[in-house]
């Protein structure tokens, strides 16, 4: 069994929702960004509450190339690409943060992929594969057969053996940043000691290559979402002949439509085209522009000042990451020249407080802490929706497959509480005034909203006692099983958009550890029957279903307060067109840019 490792670092809650710095599950340091001007105008582009619930597993007719027409788009020019750090990783092995993987689209492919269509909608079709694989045994063997005409960027066919190699050099000492879940379904928990990689001359016989195009992975047990998994960017294609090891993290070799031709760490990275790419073969990248300048060192409050002044070399500049300075939020929304050449969408990342239940034994008394809880006047004090994101009722994001949306607490009903509905629980539980210890990242933005949330909680009759905890330590304590808090506040973000990853990793009884991703050290056997369950489902469609089911079966159990669906907010020049919103990375996509 893996553990998802997308986590939000401390730091990172503190920045805006859209300078978030990791791709999947959220770990932070307590109770979101950072307070700044509010905002109550919608950007343009948004994608507001369009969910990825809508999610397909495409046919082989989607999987094939090219990628989905753009209206007005054409080839040539360059962009210029502005952002806060360089990439801290570019061998798709050790890739596992978003910012990493959206340049990765450039130059990196993997077995799958997704095809974002304009409507926001999103299909898991075959990138380097013929389709999104086969099972015939309920997802323990899964068979993946290659396009016709993929090469490397020196002319050389990408074959069945380069995407086995890929995989088996996973397993080796040096790559330990990307993620483990193929490598632990293919080898056990332990993999490392299972097999130490291909640089000694040694093959993994779990995964076959009949023939040039098909490779067969035989996983130890059945894992139905497997072709979710194998379109992160941690399984991307690596060549034997061009493997450099540690040096490849510099200049990964490219299978995908651009090529690095310089990367100078910390200020720069050039990129050109690959032409060995073959346009027919890949649904997902465009790729009009003829060269990608980036430059790094930026701060968000640097960036948002050269997209608003639109001069010279930045009309034709975008970002993936950075988003509008919180302190010129209220600016942006009130310029319409720069709201037409903004972009808004829910990132993957969802944040919540825990409710410890090995401390809050009575579920009455957990669900009394969400009823009185202050939603909107915290969403206020974090700076409003767009700083923070829309505020959340379920486990599950709208960027999950099959979520679905309830409010079973009442929090959109009465955003800012219901002491009354709250001091009912509590007498039916018999304990009309707990004590309830509330830890929380020691911030100025923290303070007041600690001063909020015990006020909301007492006038439902709680005694709150605030504990402040040290930014850079706020993981050791609460970590811990035994820890001595009641509520804390986390984030998480799926590793592929299915409940597997949403929804397991919180609130599976036989993951409570110390420092473990349960961090509510919630148990039920019940919910841990459901996941083995939904686990099983073979249908992407019907899984998701199950997993919305179990959602809202676990918030019946009140182990979290949902706190946001976080949002992403940013800018780019007007010289560009093309510009989206990319669901699975919550920033800025690359993949239909074009100079206008």
């Amino acid at each position: 069994m893996t553990v998802s490792r997308r986590r939000l670092t401390a730091a990172a809650a503190i920045l805006t929702a859209g300078a978030l710095t990791l791709a999947g599950c959220a770990k932070g340091g307590g109770g979101g960004p950072a307070a700044t001007g509010g905002g109550a105008a919608t950007p343009t582009k948004s994608l507001e509450n369009k969910a990825v619930s809508a999610i397909t597993v495409g046919t082989a007719a989607d999987s094939n190339g090219p990628a989905n027409p753009v209206d007005g788009a054409k080839r040539g020019g360059t962009v210029n690409m502005i952002d806060r750090d360089d990439f801290s990783h570019l061998d798709p092995g050790r890739v596992y943060l978003n910012y990493n993987a959206t340049a990765s689209l450039l130059f990196t492919r993997q077995l799958t992929g997704y095809r974002q269509a304009a409507d926001g909608s999103l299909k898991l079709v075959g990138d380097l594969a013929t389709d999104t694989g086969t099972t015939t045994d309920g997802g323990k063997t899964w068979k993946f057969t290659l396009k016709d005409g993929l090469k490397w960027q020196d002319g050389t066919a990408i074959t069945s053996a380069d995407i086995k190699y890929s995989v088996e050099r996973l397993f080796a000492p040096f790559i330990t940043e990307g993620p483990t879940y193929l490598q632990q379904w293919l080898a056990g928990a332990d993999y490392r000691k299972a097999y130490e990689g291909p640089y000694n001359g040694k093959s993994l016989d779990a995964i076959e290559t009949p023939d040039d195009k098909t490779v067969v992975f035989k996983l130890k047990e059945a894992h139905p979402d497997l072709n979710f998994t194998v379109a992160m960017t941690g399984y991307g294609a690596v060549p034997k002949a061009q493997d450099t090891k540690e040096k490849y993290d510099k200049k990964p070799f490219s299978s995908g439509p651009y090529q690095i031709v310089s990367h100078i760490t910390d200020k720069s990275m050039d990129l050109e085209r690959n032409p060995h790419w073959d346009p027919n073969t890949d649904p997902i990248r465009n790729a009009f522009p003829d060269k990608w300048h980036m430059e790094f060192g930026l701060q968000s409050q640097q960036s948002t000042e050269r997209f608003l002044a639109d001069s010279g070399p930045d009309k034709t500049a975008m970002t993936f990451h950075n988003a509008v300075a919180p302190e010129r939020v209220q600016e942006v929304l009130g310029n319409p020249e720069a709201m037409k050449r903004s972009i808004q969408g829910l990132t993957p990342f969802t944040t919540f407080y825990n409710l410890n239940s090995k401390r809050l034994t009575d579920v009455k008394v957990r669900q009394a802490i969400i009823k009185a809880w202050p939603s909107k006047q915290l969403q206020l004090i974090a700076g409003g929706e767009i700083n923070s994101g829309k505020i959340a009722t379920t486990v599950m994001s709208p960027t999950v497959l099959g979520y679905e949306a309830f409010d079973l607490y009442g929090t959109l009903a009465k955003p800012n509480g219901d002491p009354e509905g709250a001091k009912k629980l509590l007498q039916e539980a018999g304990k009309p005034n707990p004590t309830v210890v509330y830890a929380y990242n020691q911030t100025p933005t923290q303070e007041k909203i600690t001063v909020a949330i015990k006020d909301a909680l007492g006038k439902a009759g709680f005694k709150v006692v605030a504990k402040p905890l040290n930014p850079a330590t706020y993981y050791d304590a609460i970590g811990p099983v035994d820890n001595k808090y009641d509520i804390y506040w986390t984030g998480w973000a799926a590793d592929w958009p299915t409940g597997q990853t949403a929804i397991q990793p919180l609130f599976d009884s036989r993951l409570i550890a110390d420092n473990s991703t349960n961090y509510s050290h919630f148990s039920n056997p019940e919910v841990d029957a459901a996941i083995d369950a939904a686990n099983k489902i073979t249908d992407a469609a019907e899984a998701g279903k199950a997993w919305a089911a179990l959602d809202k079966k676990i918030m019946e159990q009140a182990p979290i307060v949902p706190e946001y669906y976080q949002t992403y907010f940013g800018l780019y020049g007007s010289g560009l067109g093309g510009v989206e919103f990319s669901l699975v990375q919550g920033e800025q996509s690359p993949l239909n840019v074009y100079v206008k």
